[in-house]
């Protein structure tokens, strides 16, 4: 038996690993020209697999690695080599792709084995048994009874401190003349440089920049990053979590989502360590719990969730909506500061926090009237955590309101959000106080024109109704004004000149 270990299960305590040292890697390289994905995630998964390759080897581990057009080829030859042989993998979690690699297997003569995949904290049983015949699921629910059974952040039959989530202490703006510790960088080695080269070469329409790449590439490198967080940036990522700040893209976030997607970090360990920081009086319980919560939380549940609702969540579009994603998106290039910030560390790092993806990112193409499939696939490029299992539930469904299979309401919002959680208002010659006019903020009406647009489904909604309140006091000159800005602002998206 040969352990066949993909590109995102890079770790050495995996259990198929500890049952046998005959190992198969192949990297694929086709499928990066499907999309023009970032050149830091590519250099990233083919860096990391190379570093886990060495490791393996020095650990004694007899490994076959391949490097392939697609994994056909690389199962091809893998075979051509040892005819008969039999595979054990843990089960991805992208929709279809475990029984895709059987049939790549068998038509080849070998035989393929799928075992549970254990980098994730909870298995689909116990979802299953959780959820039963549900077709819609709610993450606070989901989040409470996994910190019940596992005993995470519990005090007994209590959650820690007395309360499930600490939100009302996680949502302050930073004082001016605070600066945030350094984010951690790790500077490419040879392996790494060969691999950004590579990509560099053989990508040429790849979209993002490769200078400034920082990721950990191995898991000593990521066990640091893990140390860094806890150590220099645990105690404020709380209160700070969802702010927004010019020039900063990392502020406190822990940067570590890559690595548990890659195998690298898994979320028992990362959990255990900043759990241990509470419990020793290094690190308050708001910032602890906010970190719990979007492993034990956002990470599991939406695992689940896409497992579940795959293949009809992809193609999810309950809003109808049909535009392209602006140029912006693209380019970068816009006077709307918080858009041009957020575009821009993607293009930069891979990278933008969770709120930057939510409220800027996402809230922006919802209002705007983006597909959500298309917008899925920016981020699928985009970012160097990025997977389909993961960007398809937060993309189209919590950031698109594309299904309510996740999300009761939408997560849309005016210009105010923004105002409220960041210092790019008061620069951007766009006026966040203004709603109609060449010079008002491009989310106000976009966001009351989508509100109207989207009535009869949204109205509805238990927790629409106070916006709505507030939509029944606009007169309809106030709604022809709106929806002639609406409109200048869709084709100026569409022209560039946003």
């Amino acid at each position: 038996m040969t352990v066949w270990v993909l590109g995102d299960q890079l770790s050495p305590d995996a259990t198929p690993l500890q049952h046998d040292d005959h190992v198969l890697m192949i990297e694929a390289h086709a499928f990066g020209e499907r999309l023009p994905y970032h050149p830091q995630k590519l250099a990233l998964v083919f860096s990391a697999m190379r570093h886990f390759r060495d490791d393996l080897r020095e650990r004694g581990y007899e490994v076959t690695y391949i490097e392939a057009e697609t994994f056909a080829d690389g199962l091809d030859r893998f075979y051509d080599a040892a005819p008969g042989t039999d595979l054990v993998m843990m089960d991805p979690p992208s929709h279809g792709a475990g029984e895709r690699f059987r049939h790549l297997v068998e038509s080849r003569g070998g035989s393929l084995t799928l075992v549970e995949n254990d980098r994730f904290l909870t298995t689909p049983a116990e979802f299953d048994s959780w959820a039963g015949d549900a077709e819609s699921y709610r993450q606070e629910h989901w989040y409470r009874h996994v910190r019940r059974e596992t005993g995470i952040l519990m005090d007994g039959d209590d959650p820690a401190g007395g309360e499930w989530n600490y939100d009302d202490q996680n949502r302050e703006t930073p004082p001016d003349d605070w600066t945030p510790p350094e984010a951690p960088r790790f500077l490419p080695d040879d392996v790494t440089q060969e691999a950004i080269e590579f990509v560099r070469e053989r990508y040429p329409a790849a979209w993002g920049s490769a200078d400034e790449f920082v990721w950990p590439v191995t898991r000593d490198e990521a066990r640091q990053a893990l140390d860094h967080f806890v150590e220099t940036r645990l105690t404020e990522f709380g209160p700070y979590q969802d702010a927004m700040l010019d020039g900063e893209w990392a502020l406190c976030h822990s940067l570590l989502s890559a690595s548990i997607n890659l195998g690298l970090l898994t979320p028992h360990e990362v959990v255990e360590v900043v759990e241990d920081a509470y419990r020793d009086g290094t690190a308050p319980l708001n910032s602890v719990e906010g970190f719990v919560r979007q492993v034990v939380g956002w990470r599991e549940f939406m695992r689940h969730v896409y497992r579940r609702s795959m293949p009809e969540l992809a193609d999810a579009n309950q809003l109808g909506q049909t535009e392209s994603l602006p140029e912006a998106y693209w380019t970068g290039e816009t006077d709307m500061k918080c858009l041009s910030e957020a575009v821009g560390h993607v293009y930069d790092h891979g990278y933008a926090h969770h709120i930057e993806r939510l409220m800027v990112l996402s809230n922006f193409a919802l209002v705007y009237g983006v597909d959500p499939q298309e917008l899925n696939r920016w981020f699928h490029l985009g970012f160097v955590d990025a997977y389909h299992w993961v960007t398809t539930p937060n993309v189209v469904g919590m950031g698109s309101f594309a299904t309510d299979v996740l999300s009761s309401k939408p997560y849309a919002s005016s210009g105010n959000y923004v105002n409220k959680m960041s210092d790019y208002c008061s620069s951007c010659p766009y006026a966040v106080s203004k709603t109609t006019g060449s010079n008002a903020c491009p989310f106000n009406a976009l966001y009351w024109d989508f509100l109207k647009e989207n009535e009869e489904l949204l109205r509805g909604t238990g927790r629409m109704g106070l916006m709505y309140s507030h939509v029944d006091r606009k007169d309809d000159d106030e709604w022809a004004e709106i929806s002639a800005r609406a409109t200048e602002i869709r084709q100026m998206g569409r022209d560039g000149t946003l």
